[in-house]
């Protein structure tokens, strides 16, 4: 009895045991899996996918945050590039450690922060009051009434004053989400690819790296594609009453109408925290590719021997050995002219295709997300293929470049030809005598707000700031919608006997040329990307191998604080320089209602050209540097050096 009650527990035991076993072998594996550079690849992709995701989202939604909360487009370039000021303070200093920290945790740490941002951009939405705007049919300012106390139509009220307070105070709000956003995007670049580059093929790395950012590079595509389809939706779709009301008396189109530029935050915020866990499972080292799976690499991780504060009288050295390199100074600079040039498209495209064809917010993101970016990917991916196949040597590449980015520039000269003036807009830049004398007669005693917006479209086609001073008495309502005006009548401002008005702007005469221009700007993207993964590996080959985390961090450094820190609020500066109306509120410039398409298109276009210039000479000069060296081939030295 005791020798079968003792082979049942020996039984029990070894199943047991070999249940065990089993468990051990399957969590190894699927440990194993993040032993994978290729794998470290698909989520770095998957994270910067993410990154880009959320940041180009938000940028796409300036012209709506803009329209919300009264802000210039200096102030809008300004907060969409307000990340870069607490990137640039920490990211040399991060990468100076390079290999002495745990490089994909401290990314996922900064993946984490970066979802904590986006839901603090959230935030501002629900601490704000509910959007207001102009209509007849909410409150009668906004028509002409000749009974009204004028007064009292141009006090500043406490709603005006709130309305200026929220934008002061919201401002503030974003601007610490966005150097939020800054900390965690520190670690992106510099440790996620020299950790790719560390660990990689010497033959791989290159195509991994292309991979990488054609990958990744969707994520602005897919940003403006959610842009699209949340500017659909009303703002305050949480905050409106069951009749819907707001929602019928507006639409997509209308001048008045903010989309929800607030929801796609929350996804954002949602896809930046899952793409950051699996990067607590990846080992501090691997295997190098094409060595046995459990070996150790090549690369040293030990830790310096040296103290922290060695370490910090070692920096300034390095630091200037770096941009003391007339080849690496000269290639960041043309990069950082390059990078000017997304940093204008990316930030202020929209805009400049909503104001310059009247498309509205909803299409034009779209058009960007569907055409523009799919080239950019498509160009960084055939560059990194090219890359490869030809083994490009480092004399070779200036002259590609040059080439490539030549046309591409040549291709914007059109541009400048696509597009007309402003259509007349009354007492903005046209003025017109009518029965009344001056036009500001006409509508003198109708006690229109000095901040009123609801652009109408006359009979006599020209467009009127606001119902009330196209000095418009009555209304009528639209058969097929009760909450909608279908036309606004008795118009004294508007001449004719029958004097009326659309309530809707004038339309544009130039949309004919929108998708020609989305097109030809798409195309010469594409070229231009071409030369991406080259010049990115000739970076990379053009420092010993222990400086590469380093250079790489002095690289984002400078093109942060010469091209994403200055660019989007230099765009902007020039985008206002050319509004040739503001709304006011309490007697400050809320939001530009009218610009001079004219000087906006030379203006904004002469910008993305003279940048492009600039690259141009800059590349052309390394081009001429190189030509008098040695030829040299991108494989890798056994120093990590050209």
């Amino acid at each position: 009895m005791r020798t079968t009650v003792h082979a049942e527990h020996t039984q029990t035991r070894t199943v047991h045991l070999t249940s065990i076993q089993q468990r051990r072998e399957e969590t190894h594996r699927r440990t194993m899996m993040f032993h994978s550079i290729k794998v470290f690849v698909l989520c770095h992709g998957l994270l910067q996918f993410s990154q880009l995701l959320y940041s180009s989202y938000f940028k796409s939604t300036l012209s709506t945050v803009e329209k919300r909360y009264g802000l210039s487009s200096y102030s809008a370039g300004t907060l969409s590039s307000l990340h870069e000021v607490s990137n640039c303070v920490l990211i040399v200093f991060l990468s100076y450690f390079g290999n002495r920290v745990h490089r994909p945790r401290v990314i996922g740490v900064g993946g984490l922060l970066m979802s904590i941002s986006a839901m603090m951009l959230a935030l501002t939405h629900f601490l704000s009051r509910p959007y207001e705007y102009d209509s007849v049919l909410l409150n009668r300012q906004d028509i002409c009434d000749l009974q009204r106390n004028s007064s009292a139509s141009e006090s500043c009220g406490r709603d005006e004053s709130g309305r200026l307070a929220d934008t002061h105070t919201l401002w503030m709000l974003m601007a610490a989400a966005q150097l939020l956003f800054g900390v965690g995007s520190v670690p992106m670049q510099p440790f996620g690819i020299s950790y790719i580059d560390d660990f990689a093929a010497p033959g791989n790395s290159p195509l991994y790296i292309a991979i990488l950012f054609a990958v990744s590079v969707f994520g602005p595509a897919f940003g403006f594609l959610l842009c699209s389809a949340m500017l659909r939706i009303y703002v305050d779709v949480d905050k409106v009453t069951s009749d819907g009301g707001v929602d019928q008396a507006l639409r997509p189109g209308d001048p008045r109408w903010v989309g929800a530029w607030w929801m796609g935050l929350l996804i954002t915020s949602a896809c930046l925290a899952l793409a950051s866990l699996p990067y607590f499972f990846f080992p501090r080292s691997m295997p190098s590719e094409g060595r046995m799976i459990g070996r150790e690499s090549n690369v040293d991780f030990k830790k310096p021997h040296v103290s922290l504060s060695d370490f910090l009288k070692m920096f300034p050295r390095m630091f200037f050995h770096l941009l003391l390199s007339p080849f690496f100074l000269v290639l960041i600079l043309a990069q950082c002219c390059f990078s000017s040039v997304i940093a204008g498209l990316t930030t202020f495209l929209s805009k400049f295709l909503e104001r310059q064809y009247s498309a509205s917010a909803v299409y034009s993101t779209m058009l960007v997300g569907a055409v523009n970016i799919p080239a950019v990917a498509v160009g960084m991916l055939v560059g990194g293929v090219i890359m490869k196949r030809t083994g490009m040597s480092l004399k070779n590449i200036p002259r590609f470049s040059v080439l490539m980015l030549s046309v591409s520039t040549l291709m914007c000269v059109p541009l400048f030809f696509m597009g007309c003036s402003t259509h007349k807009v009354s007492q903005v830049n046209h003025y017109q005598i009518g029965k009344y004398g001056s036009p500001s007669m006409c509508y003198a005693n109708c006690s229109c707000p000095s901040s009123a917006f609801n652009p109408v479209c006359g009979s006599d086609n020209v467009e009127y700031i606001s119902p009330c001073h196209a000095g418009c008495t009555n209304f009528t309502k639209s058969p097929d919608n009760a909450h909608a005006v279908q036309l606004y009548t008795n118009c004294r401002c508007i001449s004719g006997s029958q004097g009326h008005a659309r309530p809707s702007p004038c339309p544009n005469q130039c949309p004919h040329f929108l998708l020609p221009v989305m097109l030809v700007l798409s195309a010469g993207a594409l070229i231009a990307c071409l030369t991406h993964n080259p010049m990115y590996m000739m970076l990379l080959r053009s420092v010993a191998s222990e400086e590469k985390s380093f250079a790489i961090g002095v690289q984002f450094l400078l093109m942060r604080l010469l091209a994403w820190l200055p660019a989007p609020a230099l765009f902007g500066m020039a985008i206002d320089t050319s509004c040739i109306w503001w709304k006011r509120v309490c007697g400050a410039k809320f939001s530009c209602g009218y610009y001079d398409n004219d000087v906006l298109r030379n203006r904004y276009l002469g910008l993305l050209v003279g940048y492009k210039v600039m690259g141009v000479a800059l590349l052309a000069i390394l081009g001429w540097k190189v030509l008098r060296t040695q030829e040299y081939s991108l494989e890798k030295r056994p120093d990590g050096t050209l």
